[in-house]
């Protein structure tokens, strides 16, 4: 059975293009346009008493990427859950919750988000497959986005597949607090992957915390006659064997979509941000 071709919807609603040449054949250069408020958004006032507004700074992310790729190489597309979990963690870290934090990214792709929390967090660890040159292009990325980049920043290969994980890898994962991730649910056999790696993750001492985003995709079925996300139905229902696993000691809340867009997207419906909390482990 051929693999489909895929290209991101993000590319056809807004004109984030650019003649800069990228490094490779079949690549392309995009900047994602975001605001930053300045401080820490207490009311101010000047010295006529009138209210000092300080507006936020407009700051740009540079990524190179692929327009259309491979089921298999989603990752080195840039999708829309990206810019709704770089939403959460601006405001996230406008209110200080990532100050002093160790973030690790699963399934980062092109590293967008990642390069996001690296302006609050203490410490980024970006982690992807090995698979593609996605490793690559993200340390290329990292280079086109150093000053945004203000926390220590770590590329590591991480396969959902994989639960031998090296001494390297485990040391950085039990020093995390924080776990991102973002449009990694569109497969079924992945997204088991990536619930065991999560498992595994959360069940690491000390307690951490998840954050995730996914966009519910829908396709009309001939066995439902209407339109279904199956890859979210097998997400929620993988998720819920987890909860009755007696080693599994999670807080699990699906978030409202209520805190500032930041970045320039259409934050449509379908999307979900989900966290999950561990508890310490007895």
């Amino acid at each position: 059975m051929p693999e489909y071709t895929v290209t991101s919807e993000i590319y056809e609603e807004f004109d984030y293009k650019t003649d800069i040449k990228a490094s490779k054949n079949g690549h392309v250069i995009s900047e994602f346009p975001f605001l930053l408020p300045r401080g820490n958004n207490q009311i101010q006032f000047d010295k006529d008493d009138d209210l000092d507004v300080e507006r936020p700074l407009k700051e740009v992310i540079k990524i190179e990427h692929s327009s259309k790729t491979k089921i298999s190489l989603v990752g080195l597309q840039v999708w829309r859950g990206a810019f709704l979990l770089g939403d959460l963690l601006i405001h996230l870290g406008q209110t200080g919750q990532l100050s002093g934090k160790t973030l690790l990214e699963l399934g980062a792709g092109t590293g967008l988000t990642s390069f996001v929390a690296a302006l609050f967090a203490k410490k980024v660890v970006c982690t992807d497959i090995d698979l593609g040159g996605i490793l690559d292009l993200i340390k290329l990325n990292a280079k086109y986005n150093s000053k945004l980049i203000k926390s220590q920043f770590r590329v590591m290969p991480l396969d959902f597949t994989k639960l031998d994980w090296n001494r390297v890898l485990l040391d950085e994962i039990e020093r995390t607090d924080i776990v991102i991730a973002a449009d990694v649910i569109y497969d079924d056999d992945l997204t088991a992957a990536f619930i065991s790696t999560v498992q595994k993750i959360l069940n690491t001492n000390p307690p951490k915390t998840l954050y995730m985003v996914l966009e519910k995709r829908y396709v009309f079925t001939i066995e439902h006659m209407d339109s279904v996300a199956p890859c979210y139905e097998t997400f929620l229902t993988l998720l819920d064997k987890v909860k009755t696993d007696t080693h599994s000691n999670w807080i699990l809340e699906q978030l409202p979509l209520d805190f500032p867009k930041y970045f320039t997207y259409d934050r449509v419906k379908d999307l979900i941000l989900w966290k999950i909390t561990s508890n310490q482990n007895i």
